[in-house]
Parts: structure tokens; C-alpha cells; sequence
């Protein structure tokens, strides 16, 4: 059985995400539209957010939207699928991975490339900002596991910046 198949024979989390990167942009803004940096290639996935929860750096919890591109505040309700984590300067951070149509195993392996790729850019990245710590993506997680460490955001009095800076 694919790993596919099992996650299609238990209850999918079903979440709303705000999307703040459409596919193909080059601009990495966070939730508050500040841009955070621009990228020499584009996002190969719409990128966004969960208001209904606070993630690991802070800010609303990251959620990537496979499928074609969707503009910029667009709110859209899908599956999540499962998560990737992300370690970063000593901070761990979850991406849910969402889609209105199951995800393939090949998307799941470009998904994993992608995340390893934007951990390796964003550690050389520190070393020339002179931040410490590493960046590495910390592999596939179950969807509700990452929504679980997550905060609800009834339970925080406001919104945070995100704990370390881009």
C-alpha cells in the first residue's frame, strides 16, 4: 500500500489558507505582507497561511496549496496532506501540505527536494548574514501532528512577529 492510499483511509484535516506567495513569484512575503526576501527562482507552489493557528516561529502556521496558481489573498479550503518540517537557527516550523486533489508519491518526493534545496539556500544565507544555527529540512510528518503542536489562536492574545528575523 502507498503511503498515498493510507493517508486516504483515515480523515483528512480539511483547513483554510490564505495565500501570500501564488505560484511562480519571486517575492517571500510574510503574513503581515512585509516582503521578507526575494528569491533568484521562482515559488514552485502557492504558499500561505492558517489563521486559525500559530506555528512553530510564531506566525500563523505556513501551508503550501499544490495545484495551479492562485492569487495573492485568495482563500481557498483543502485537505492537508501531511507536513514538512523545517529546523531553522534553532527553531523547528511546520509547512502543511494541502491540496484539493490527493497528492501523488512523486509529488511528495518534489515536495521533500524542495524543502531540502530551500533549507540548504536559506543556511548559506545565514552564514552571510552572520546568523548562527542550522537550517535543514526535517523530513514528511503527519498533517493533523503538525496542527496539533500548532497553537489555536483563540488561545494567544495576539499575533507575533515571527521569532527570528528572514
Amino acid at each position: 500500500m502507498t503511503s498515498t492510499q493510507n493517508e486516504c483511509q483515515h480523515a483528512l484535516p480539511s483547513v483554510e489558507v490564505v495565500i501570500e506567495i501564488p505560484r511562480g513569484s519571486f517575492l517571500k512575503r510574510g503574513s503581515s505582507g512585509h516582503i521578507d526576501f526575494i528569491s533568484p527562482i521562482p515559488c514552485p507552489y502557492n504558499y500561505g497561511s492558517i489563521h486559525q493557528y500559530i506555528g512553530g516561529e510564531g506566525d500563523y502556521l505556513d501551508a503550501v496549496v499544490l495545484g495551479p496558481r492562485l492569487a495573492a489573498g485568495t482563500r481557498v479550503q483543502v485537505n492537508a496532506y501531511g507536513s514538512v518540517g523545517l529546523s531553522e537557527r534553532y527553531m523547528s516550523d511546520d509547512k502543511l501540505i494541502c491540496s484539493v486533489m490527493p497528492i501523488t508519491d512523486s509529488d511528495r518526493r518534489n515536495i521533500l527536494l524542495f524543502f531540502n534545496i530551500y533549507a540548504a539556500c536559506k543556511g548559506f544565507l545565514n552564514v552571510l548574514r552572520g546568523q548562527k544555527g542550522r537550517s535543514s529540512c526535517d523530513g514528511w510528518d503527519d498533517a493533523a501532528a503538525a496542527i496539533a503542536r500548532a497553537v489555536p489562536v483563540g488561545d494567544t492574545d495576539t499575533l507575533q512577529q515571527p521569532k527570528i528575523g528572514f
